[in-house]
């Protein structure tokens, strides 16, 4: 099969659609951030690009803290508005039924499945963007996302953005277990 040229591109599947959570202005303010994964495993953490003129940032930038929530593909419609809509024009605090930190000062988003409690490790200037890598402190997942102890990403459904058709997707079944499907691969 020919392979299609395209240039540089921000391709890198599943992309997940998060909902980025500081205090801005005393306030709590949620952005829509597809630029995100996990940084490290000792100590947990996790990176988000966000744009350098986000009104998020500022509140990131001032508390040294922020949340990551990942919502369900049920929430596309508030996660879409959070993208769209910056929070130095609308306010952003009542979108969602928010809970606080237990150990920063950060808003989580109790509609999310799964809630990250992040402090800022380092914030690297990268261009356009800047990467922002955050300590996971306190990580909580709705209990009815469980399975068996273990988070079920069937039931967290996650909301999944691909870039280039720019539409929201979800996840579809598992291919096998990982660390297991490849020992009998004979090479």
């Amino acid at each position: 099969m020919e392979k299609v040229r395209l240039g540089p591109e921000t391709l890198l599947y599943p992309m997940p659609a998060v909902l980025v959570g500081a205090i801005v202005e005393g306030k709590p303010n949620f952005m829509t951030a597809a630029w995100c994964g996990i940084a490290c495993r000792k100590p947990p953490a996790v990176a988000v690009a966000v744009y350098q003129k986000r009104y998020t940032l500022k509140g990131i930038r001032e508390k040294g803290a922020f949340s990551i929530n990942v919502p369900s593909t049920s929430m596309a419609e508030r996660v879409d508005f959070c993208g769209i809509y910056s929070g130095s024009k609308r306010d952003k605090s009542a979108l969602f039924d928010t809970f606080d930190g237990s150990k920063l000062e950060v808003p989580l988003v109790r509609e999310c499945p799964v809630n990250l409690e992040c402090r800022v490790m380092q914030i690297v200037e990268v261009g356009s963007h800047v990467l922002v890598i955050g300590e996971i402190v306190e990580s909580y997942v709705n209990e009815d996302c469980m399975k068996e102890g273990v988070p079920d990403p069937m039931k967290i459904d996650p909301l999944i953005y691909s870039p280039k058709t720019q539409t929201y997707h979800k996840l579809g079944g598992s291919v096998g277990k990982a660390f297991h499907i490849g020992k009998d691969l004979k090479v």
